[in-house]
């Protein structure tokens, strides 16, 4: 179900829980954007008539409630043969939660949900509503404390913790009233019965009937007292003690009048003042109805009587002959040694009779024994005993899944704790451990969807490990999973690890302008990114030497770049075709003969403006060539600064370039001019000037380089 789009509206995210006879999953109102509760029937259910009636019951029954404490519902619809309730969705605990997880709460909060819930029976017995399964497994805590009363209307399916009728399904053992039990027609008192126990077990921890059986749990609804609360927690207000004794009274018409009448009453008890209130008393009102155990008549009793009755009976017999005998004798004094000898052999014959007799029926008859309790024990023990006693095991013996019962221990048998004969055959009931699943193939899917899959059949996300790494496979696809395919597991306790996909891995781009291109080739090759000439832009600049990267296409500065990326350079072609560079020197002397002076030269051209040319210092009268790149229609400025002072600024224009009207060179003579000019020579001089061509002033450190040499 999960990533089904349930009516082309209800996107099914994961699932939530689920109950004997429907699953719960979180979905998506694609219409009007909010989360949502559907509860979908299950699929063995599908075609059973009965099951489809009680699971519509729960949508009309609910659907007729509008209370802040009862879970609202929005749709209900079948698609195919999908059934399924649409509900508002809780984003919390339910109370069995909450009680497994820190029970005994405070009474403060458990009266509190109490009274919500009583709220919310109070809504729905006004609306001629019976719950029918109160217990805190269908009541839900918002994260906000809301309370809210959940499953209206609805029977759970046949478990271990129910009760059946012919063809019906009464409820949840623990939690009915004794009414219930009787199988007669419940009514609104029923719920405060049961609401009363959810108080129990939410102050004590425990529930207050527990047995072996459905049915001993059954019995002890009619027959027997609970334990009273403060007993189990003296921590409990004599107040709300009496609220539970007085929900809980086994006669209906000793309880509550309504739910309105309990809230009242939870709503006054934690007052100062009836907080030591006199432990609330009842009448003593013995239901005619109820089971009653009666006495056994012990064999030992009646042999006793029958002994009796015999002895009694010898004596009579014993003193009438006695009396005939000593009249006897009387009349014939000499002959009473026979008589009394035959008298013996007879009596024992009858002796010897007897005792045959008794064999006899000592070999028809095996005697009883006592019934060995074998549950908790293996299958081979418990064998053993029975077989010791004199006992036999029925063939073949029941086994089922047992999630809390570890494999071959027997976990149920009849006739426990009676007497019977010898050779009785014994049922014994075996855990096959909890049902396994069997694991399939999640690699080469994504993550997500592999988790959802694994906490639908059970297994939490905290028993999910996952560990990444770099590979090829996109980024979130599943390597490697352990237990591998096809491996059996518990999903009560087994974990799944998964080696997860990060992606390639990435190397961080640098920024490549004005690299030269063969040095931005061996980079790309230490980072294991590819790079083909094929793969190259050339286009003209002004700005970058010929050869040199001006850009990386497809990716910026600073960018994670997967290795194994081809990349794309821009690489210049040098300056246009129609541009024209210009020569001319610069001849200055210092300002002062024969000291030194510190000049600057500053130009701006196609390549940029205010480029620091040469910045040196003279001794003496130098000439310092000066080259400039100009695109057309444009100027050139060259402008010369000695010693910090403005000298002398030189225009150059495009189109007076190879015309015949170019400028004269700039001289600029110092106070006393008569030394002859210097030149570098020509090795240094001719070698730096073509640099300064190649960079065409590309930038300000360059330039001062090149023309300090001129």
């Amino acid at each position: 179900m999960i990533g089904h789009d349930l009516a082309g509206r209800y996107e099914i995210i994961t699932r939530v829980g689920g109950g004997g006879m429907a699953l719960v999953y979180k979905a998506h109102d694609v219409l009007l954007n909010r989360y949502v509760a559907v509860k979908v029937l299950r699929q063995q259910f599908v075609g059973d008539e009965e099951f489809i009636r009680r699971f519509r019951r729960e949508a009309q029954s609910a659907a007729a409630l509008s209370h802040p404490n009862v879970v609202s519902i929005y749709d209900v619809g079948q698609e195919d043969d999908i059934h399924y309730i649409v509900m508002e969705y809780i984003e919390g605990s339910n109370l069995n939660e909450i009680i497994q997880e820190r029970a005994p709460l405070q009474t403060d909060e458990a009266v509190r949900i109490a009274m919500q819930i009583c709220d919310a029976l109070d809504h729905a017995h006004q609306n001629h509503i019976i719950h029918r399964d109160i217990k805190p497994h269908n009541i839900l805590i918002g994260n906000n404390g809301r309370v809210k009363v959940t499953d209206f209307g609805i029977a759970r399916a046949v478990t271990s913790s129910t009760i059946t009728q012919t063809g019906s399904v009464i409820g949840s053992v623990h939690y009915f009233s004794p009414e219930h039990a009787k199988g007669i027609n419940t009514g609104e008192k029923s719920d405060l019965y049961s609401l009363g126990i959810v108080l129990y077990q939410m102050l004590t921890a425990k529930l207050p009937f527990f047995g072996e059986s459905p049915i001993s749990v059954a019995l002890k609804h009619l027959q027997e007292p609970f334990e009273e609360p403060r007993v189990v927690n003296p921590h409990i207000p004599q107040s709300v003690e009496n609220v539970i004794l007085k929900s809980m009274r086994k006669n209906p018409a000793e309880r509550y009048g309504s739910a309105h009448e309990m809230f009242l009453d939870l709503d006054t008890c934690l007052r100062p003042d009836r907080l030591n209130e006199p432990r609330a008393e009842f009448t003593v009102n013995h239901d005619l109805e109820e089971t009653r155990v009666m006495p056994a008549i012990r064999g030992s009793v009646a042999a006793a009587s029958s002994d009796t009755a015999v002895r009694s009976e010898s004596k009579a017999t014993v003193s009438d002959t006695t009396s005939v005998n000593w009249q006897e004798e009387e009349k014939r004094p000499k002959g009473w040694k026979k008589p009394l000898l035959v008298v013996g052999i007879t009596l024992l014959l009858l002796a010897l009779l007897l005792l045959g007799f008794r064999w006899v029926l000592g070999q028809l008859d095996p005697g009883e024994v006592d019934v060995p309790y074998v549950i908790g024990m293996t299958e081979k023990d418990a064998r053993a005993k029975l077989e010791e006693d004199g006992l036999r095991v029925k063939e073949p013996v029941t086994r089922e899944y047992q999630k809390d019962i570890p494999k071959g221990e027997v976990f149920e048998q009849s006739k426990k704790n009676i007497r019977v004969k010898k050779n009785t055959f014994i049922e014994l009931s075996i855990s096959d451990g909890p049902e396994l699943k069997v694991l399939k193939s999640y690699v080469g899917q994504k993550l997500q969807a592999a988790k959802d899959e694994l906490i639908a059949l059970g297994i939490t996300e905290d028993r999910i490990k996952v560990t990444e790494e770099h590979s090829e496979e996109e980024a979130g696809t599943i390597l490697e999973q352990t237990p591998d395919e096809g491996a059996e597991l518990n999903p009560e306790t087994a974990e799944v690890s998964f080696v997860v996909s990060m992606g390639r891995e990435t190397v961080l781009m640098e920024d490549l302008a004005d690299m030269r291109l063969k040095d931005a080739k061996s980079w790309l090759k230490s980072k294991e990114l590819v790079f083909e000439e094929s793969d190259t832009i050339y286009e003209a600049s002004y700005l970058h030497e010929k050869d040199h990267v001006i850009k990386v296409e497809n990716y910026n500065p600073g960018d994670q770049v997967p290795k194994g990326t081809k990349i794309v350079l821009r690489v210049s072609s040098g300056p246009p075709a129609d541009s024209k560079t210009y020569q001319f020197n610069v001849r200055i002397s210092p300002a002062q003969s024969g000291k030194s002076s510190e000049v600057k030269i500053m130009y701006s051209d196609a390549t940029g403006e205010n480029i620091e040319g040469v910045k040196r210092t003279i001794n003496s009268t130098v000439d310092i060539p000066v080259t400039v790149i100009l695109s057309p229609d444009t100027v050139a400025r060259v402008t010369v600064m000695r010693d910090n002072q403005f000298m002398d600024t030189v225009e150059i224009h495009y189109d007076e370039i190879g015309t015949g009207n170019d400028s004269p060179n700039l001289n600029i003579p110092g106070s006393e001019a008569t030394e002859p000019p210097q030149t570098e020579a020509p090795g240094d001089d001719q070698e730096v000037q073509a640099e300064v061509d190649n960079s065409n002033g590309e930038n300000g450190t360059e330039g001062e380089e090149n023309a300090g040499g001129q």
